[in-house]
């Protein structure tokens, strides 16, 4: 079967790729910790400047093995426990990942596929894409910090529009509310996403892993609390080689050079 995550390097961005076309992507319990793993070291991979993520063959992510979590019959609620128990911490390593996370929607992205793409910092959808909540139609509730994302970006009535009648979102109106960053034609939107992941990191990196942290904690703190986490933040990267080098730069009226 070949590994549930595979992995292809393109330069210093990592391909990270959803390895089971055969069920849609979908993961059960083995593939979803394995992806958590795999984000985990690549965080900490200083050579790593980027993630692409996207899935094998013509679906992003079905979400979660619905076969595998009925194997469970008697108690799925327990399997269900244990599955998004993985599943958060895939999504909690790719919010505290201090690079850029790009989400290549190279075909259907629903349940909990639409929130994985949706815990991502950008989205490239292709033309033909479709994303899809898919929770309540099951009779469940979305999972995967889709409550904390999606009204995030879209607002509270369209979000509670989305949950409520689970229509299918074709990727130009995706693109009008604001749930995906660009739509690229079919079969682009790994290399769209390379080179996004690419050009953010040929720049500040360290600004930002920063600012990536001072957005995502944002609505969860004071104003109080996030100026001065600001402040911290502020300083640090001022005294970061990246921060010394704009500041140079800008003094010397010439075009930083992060690559040092």
């Amino acid at each position: 079967m070949g590994d549930l995550i595979a992995i292809e390097p393109q330069g210093r961005i990592m391909n990270v790729i959803l390895n089971r076309p055969a069920n849609f992507n979908a993961f059960n319990l083995e593939m979803i910790t394995d992806l958590a793993r795999q984000l985990t070291r690549l965080a900490m991979d200083d050579s790593v400047q980027g993630i692409v993520l996207t899935g094998a063959g013509k679906v992003f992510c079905a979400g979660g093995d619905l076969k595998w979590v009925m194997q469970f019959s008697e108690r799925p609620g327990a399997s269900f426990h244990t599955l998004a128990a993985q599943f958060h911490a895939a999504i909690l390593e790719i919010r505290r990942m201090p690079k850029p996370v790009v989400a290549a929607v190279n075909g259907m992205a629903a349940g909990g596929g639409f929130s994985l793409a949706l815990a991502c910092d950008f989205r490239i959808m292709e033309k033909s894409a479709v994303l899809r909540q898919a929770y309540t139609s099951n009779g469940l509730c979305i999972d995967g910090g889709g409550s904390f994302t999606l009204p995030r970006l879209v607002g509270l009535a369209r979000a509670l529009e989305i949950m409520a009648f689970d229509e299918p979102i074709p990727s130009e109106q995706a693109f009008r509310w604001s749930l995906v960053t660009r739509v690229v034609e079919d079969g682009g939107s790994v290399n769209a996403a390379i080179n996004l992941a690419q050009r953010i990191a040929s720049g500040a990196l360290n600004s930002f892993a920063w600012s990536k942290r001072l957005m995502t904690e944002a609505f969860g703190n004071t104003l109080e609390t996030q100026l001065e986490i600001e402040r911290q933040g502020l300083a640090e990267c001022a005294d970061h080689a990246q921060g010394r080098e704009g500041l140079r730069a800008f003094s010397e009226k010439r075009k930083p050079d992060f690559t040092m």
